[in-house]
C-alpha cells in the first residue's frame, strides 16, 4: 500500500444480494498503509436456501472499522463470516460481523481471529440477532485473540439479541499469548525461536 504525505480516508460500501438457491462467496484482503483510516460499510442479503460466505482479512491502516452484516431473509438461508485481523504498532483493527436472522430455519456462523503485536489493538465488535418468528435458528460465534507482547490489547464486544425461544446458539471466546511451553517444544525439535513463534501464530 502506498504511503502518502498526509492521512488518508478509505470509505467503501459493499452490498451483496444472494437470491433463492444462490451461493455467493465474497473475499477481501486489505493491507493499507499505516496513515489510512479505513471505514467500510458492508452487507449481504440471503434469500431462500441461499448461502453467503464472507471472508474478510485486514492488516495495515491506522484504524479499520468493518463489520460485514448478513441479513438472512429467506427460509433455509445460511451465512458464514470469517474475519482475520492483524494489528501492529500504532494500529487499531476494529472488526467483526453481524448476522440478522429474519426467517425460520436459518443458520449462521461467525469466526473471528485476531493477532495484535508491537502495541497494536484488535477489537471484535459483533451482533447476532434473531427476530420474532425466526424459529429453528442455529447460530454460533467464535472469537480468538492472540497477543504477542505485553503492550498489545484485545477487546471483545459481542451483542446478542434473541427474540425467539426456538433457537440454538453458541458463543465462545479465547484471549491468550503464545505459549512458552509450545515454543520450547518446537525449539527442541530444531526450530529457531522465531520459526516456532511464526508456526504457532
Amino acid at each position: 500500500a502506498p504511503i502518502y504525505a498526509t492521512d488518508s480516508l478509505h470509505a467503501a460500501v459493499v452490498e451483496v444480494v444472494a437470491l433463492a438457491g444462490a451461493k455467493v462467496r465474497y473475499t477481501t484482503i486489505q493491507n493499507w498503509s499505516n496513515n489510512v483510516y479505513n471505514l467500510v460499510t458492508t452487507r449481504a442479503h440471503a434469500y431462500e436456501r441461499s448461502t453467503v460466505e464472507w471472508v474478510d482479512a485486514n492488516t495495515g491502516s491506522r484504524l479499520t472499522m468493518k463489520y460485514p452484516a448478513i441479513y438472512l431473509r429467506g427460509e433455509g438461508a445460511t451465512a458464514e463470516v470469517i474475519s482475520v485481523a492483524v494489528a501492529g504498532k500504532g494500529q487499531h483493527q476494529d472488526t467483526g460481523a453481524k448476522a440478522v436472522h429474519l426467517a425460520p430455519n436459518t443458520t449462521s456462523r461467525i469466526v473471528s481471529k485476531s493477532v495484535s503485536k508491537d502495541g497494536g489493538r484488535a477489537t471484535y465488535r459483533g451482533q447476532l440477532r434473531v427476530a420474532p418468528g425466526a424459529t429453528g435458528v442455529t447460530a454460533s460465534v467464535r472469537c480468538d485473540a492472540l497477543m504477542l507482547d505485553d503492550q498489545s490489547r484485545s477487546d471483545t464486544y459481542p451483542y446478542i439479541d434473541i427474540q425467539e425461544d426456538d433457537t440454538t446458539m453458541t458463543h465462545e471466546a479465547t484471549v491468550g499469548k503464545v505459549s512458552a511451553d509450545q515454543v520450547f517444544y518446537l525449539m527442541s525439535r530444531g526450530l529457531t525461536e522465531n520459526e516456532a513463534t511464526n508456526l504457532i501464530v
